[in-house]
């Protein structure tokens, strides 16, 4: 008896220290690139207003939502009348389910609204029940990609990893479409405060082989997993700290100019109350929205945001 609660100790003491130097790992990946960082701001949001480097960019990830067709192509209508209205400089986007696809892509065909999927499946062809192909969304109409949402990254839906993610973020770009690559941190990683190394290694790690030519085409989205569909937004500046962060961490691994010229969402209950001081932050590029995209007058305040 006395053996074994030796052994249980020792597998203790072991799993603390892997935990332990884990960690260590993540928080000098964080303080290294803030120590190098090139700058602490990005582009203003006035540039941006007058068509300079980044064009704003909302997208509405409409997840398993609505429940029927006539409410997917009634949403979608409503979107692109409220767009219609739109004079500023920025890009639009619906992520809706796949069975939703080819009839919204009807609707938002030639208006100021873009279609987007909200995942894709590894492999081209073959004996993959369920799968969706980047062919198959391209065929269609799909501009615009999302992977590595923190619900396929560890929710009820998949559990994927870093690898897998990597491999939808190159077929997204090999097909020509542009994904929307989500990054962010649990609510215990962030009273850790291991936010910004979860981004660096989630980043290092989605974006491997991708070239800064391709980056041209590439969103990132911030999504603090303890933000989403709870009520609870970072503040602007918490958002534009890790924004900042981001940008930080794109110009090191790429270049200034590259960083300068790729745009980064806040998702994370993205609602009419808090995306204007959001936009307002010199990093923040757009909204990824969830639960506020499925109610028209929501949504058409936030792509209106001042």
């Amino acid at each position: 008896r006395a053996k074994r609660r030796g052994i249980r100790l020792i597998r203790l003491m072991l799993f603390s220290m892997k935990q332990f130097i884990c960690l260590a790992v993540l928080y000098s990946i964080s303080i290294g690139c803030a120590a190098t960082s090139i700058y602490q701001s990005g582009v203003p949001r006035t540039l941006r207003l007058k068509g300079g480097a980044r064009n704003s960019f909302i997208a509405g990830n409409w997840k398993l939502n609505p429940t029927t067709l006539d409410e997917a192509k009634a949403l979608a209508s409503a979107v692109v009348k409220s767009a219609s209205s739109i004079t500023k400089d920025m890009d639009i986007c619906v992520c809706c389910p796949h069975p939703f696809l080819a009839p919204v892509a009807e609707i938002v065909k030639g208006t100021k609204v873009s279609l987007g999927a909200e995942d894709l499946f590894t492999e081209d062809k073959g004996a993959f029940t369920g799968g969706v192909s980047v062919g198959m969304l391209k065929s269609v109409g799909v501009k615009y990609v999302l992977v590595g949402h923190s619900e396929r990254r560890q929710g009820n839906i998949a559990t994927e990893s870093d690898a897998v993610i990597n491999k939808k973020t190159r077929k997204v770009l090999d097909a020509g479409l542009s994904p929307i690559l989500c990054v962010g941190e649990t609510k215990e990683e962030y009273q850790l405060n291991l936010n910004k190394a979860i981004c660096a290694l989630q980043l290092s790690k989605g974006l491997a082989g991708v070239t800064k030519e391709e980056m041209a085409r590439v969103t990132i989205a911030y999504e603090p997993v303890w933000a989403i569909g709870t009520g609870l937004t970072a503040t602007p500046e918490i958002a534009q700290e890790v924004h900042a962060y981001i940008r930080s961490w794109l110009a090191q691994m790429y270049d200034k100019a590259t960083a300068d010229t790729v745009r980064i969402q806040y998702g994370g209950s993205v609602t009419p109350d808090t995306v204007d001081s959001l936009m307002a932050c010199p990093d923040i590029d757009g909204a990824l929205v969830g639960g506020a995209s499925l109610l028209a007058d929501k949504f058409e305040r936030i792509i209106h945001y001042k």
